[in-house]
């Protein structure tokens, strides 16, 4: 069955015509895939033949075309370029790719072009093609438009640098999002957790590098309290700016928060005791000086600040909080409106 089979397909072979058949499906299969089919003489370049998108492309009827050369289409230095690329296609045996880029009616235009010469006795450039016999070949070329797909790469490329955009201000959002929901909508401060957090942070990297730090506990002093007096909206006046006040006095290295409804916080990395004296005075004299404007009233207030540090005041987190209360809680027994500094615990100063 196989031996019919194979004898059938063998003498339909023999009686199918087939440049016959490649020669009308070739230019039709171009023409559908938008591709730019010219056929040249090989000795003079003049035109034999082109398809309608090659005539479309020169903007010329066939009649116009066929029998000319591209130095009678093109500019000079354009024609030039292709007339050069053909000679190379004859002198080589394989067909040759090549890309060529020119303004052509208004246009910056973009083509890769595949040359093959066709009709002569033997390979170009072979011992059976001599130079003499160049007359009786056809270089046949097929030119390609790159320009839609450039214009897609273009268009893919916004597309995604426009999403990577997208992509980084949610991601900026998000974070943004995230520090809002730590914050303290009063103060403009981070809330109690972070602190913590970044305490708990802070005590193990002084503990492994044996270096100190300082954490501190603000209160507004009885007197600056009569401001709630005025209301909610007078309260919420006067922690805006304990907020502004803390913001601009500390680093962006130091932790900043609204620890709860009466006491602020603030950590300060790599800080030894006296150096947050220093700084927490100066602090406490900004806060005696300010004067916060409320419903056309001044209210001035002051500050009653504890200071403590790791290791000198206490070696464990605990210890430093209970150890900074107790600061605290002394400079308002004291009258308020100074810093007083934690007492350094036998153990502490023995380590």
């Amino acid at each position: 069955m196989l031996t019919t089979l194979d004898s059938n397909l063998e003498e339909k072979l023999n009686d199918l015509d087939l440049p016959a058949v490649l020669g009308g499906a070739v230019p039709a299969l171009l023409q559908r895939r938008g591709e730019l089919l010219a056929i040249k003489e090989l000795s003079s370049g003049r035109y034999a033949h082109v398809n309608a998108a090659m005539a479309e492309f020169l903007r010329r009827p066939v009649a116009q075309i066929l029998g000319y050369t591209d130095a009678d289409i093109f500019e000079a230095s354009v024609s030039t370029v292709l007339r050069a690329a053909e000679h190379t296609a004859m002198a080589q045996p394989e067909p040759l790719h090549s890309d060529h880029r020119f303004e052509w009616g208004g246009e910056r235009r973009e083509f890769t072009v595949l040359r093959m010469c066709v009709g002569l006795q033997g390979p170009v450039g072979s011992a059976q093609a001599s130079p003499g016999q160049a007359g009786e070949g056809w270089i046949l070329s097929v030119w390609h438009d790159v320009a839609p797909e450039r214009l897609r790469e273009g268009q893919l490329r916004a597309a995604l640098e426009q999403i990577e955009q997208q992509q980084r201000a949610n991601e900026m959002l998000r974070r943004e999002i995230a520090d809002q929901a730590m914050r303290d909508p009063a103060s403009g401060l981070y809330r109690r957790a972070h602190f913590e957090d970044q305490l708990r942070r802070e005590v193990d990297l002084s503990t492994r590098e044996h270096r100190e730090f300082a954490i501190v506990f603000i209160e507004m002093d009885p007197a600056g309290q009569r401001v709630q007096a005025l209301g909610a909206a007078g309260e919420n006046t006067m922690l805006q700016a304990m907020g502004r006040l803390l913001r601009g006095g500390t680093r962006a290295m130091d932790a900043s928060c609204r620890y709860d409804d009466r006491r602020f916080a603030v950590l300060l990395s790599g800080v030894g005791l006296a150096t947050a004296h220093t700084r927490m005075e100066g602090l406490r004299r900004k806060c005696e000086a300010q004067i916060v404007v409320h419903e056309g009233q001044e209210v001035d207030f002051s500050v009653s600040i504890g200071v403590a540090s790791f290791p000198h005041t206490a070696q464990s987190q605990e210890a430093l909080l209970q150890a900074c209360t107790a600061a605290l809680r002394e400079a308002s027994r004291r009258g308020g409106n100074q810093v007083t500094l934690a007492a350094i615990s036998l153990d502490a100063a023995a380590g």
